[in-house]
Parts: C-alpha cells; sequence; structure tokens
C-alpha cells in the first residue's frame, strides 16, 4: 500500500511539474505580475514606525511639504482605538509621493 502511495506521489509531483513548466513558458507567473505591479509608481505610500502619539493631521502635515496630499491615515487598533505604528499617505501624483519618498526612506 505504501508502494502505490509513493507511485501517485510521483506522478502528481511530475504532471504538477510539467503543467507548471507549460503555465510559465506561455505567460508569466502570478509572482512576477505582482512584483511588477508593486514596482509600479503610485501615490500612495505605506508610513511605517510611526509614533505611537501621532494622529491623521500630524501624519498630514509632515508629508503636505513634499506635494498635496489627499489623505493621511494612521492605522488603529479597532479593539483600543490606539495607534498601531503605521499608515498611509496618498498624493495627488505620484511624483509627490516619489519625492516623498526619496526625501524621507529610512528617516
Amino acid at each position: 500500500m505504501a508502494f502505490l502511495s509513493k507511485i501517485g506521489n510521483m506522478l502528481r509531483q511530475t504532471s504538477t511539474t510539467q503543467i507548471n513548466a507549460q503555465l510559465s513558458a506561455s505567460s508569466p507567473s502570478l509572482f512576477q505580475v505582482f512584483r511588477c505591479m508593486s514596482n509600479a509608481p503610485s501615490s500612495k505610500l505605506f508610513v511605517g514606525g510611526i509614533s505611537y502619539q501621532t494622529d491623521d493631521q500630524g501624519l498630514r502635515e509632515a508629508f503636505s511639504k513634499y506635494g498635496e496630499v489627499i489623505e493621511a491615515r494612521i492605522i488603529v487598533d479597532r479593539e483600543t482605538g490606539r495607534s498601531r505604528g503605521f499608515g498611509f499617505v496618498t498624493y495627488t501624483s505620484s511624483e509627490d509621493a516619489s519625492s516623498a519618498l526619496q526625501a524621507l526612506d529610512g528617516q
């Protein structure tokens, strides 16, 4: 019985490998598409390492010197209402977001 199980596993692996090879030859993998999309310019920035005392207005003020901010949002814990230490800033253009990213990345 164990022998038949091993043969079944080998057949499954072989057919899966062949199918994956055919799919990757005919079209880019989903991982590559997501990776390319994440490298595309965006007007929305993730901001991590924010002080727990910072609110939406403080985040907006800190990022508004790099361009027109549409939205600045601190993510809060649903139960406690406290900041989770990260947020998102959305600019009117991807160029403004890029300039903020270059100026503030790593700070």
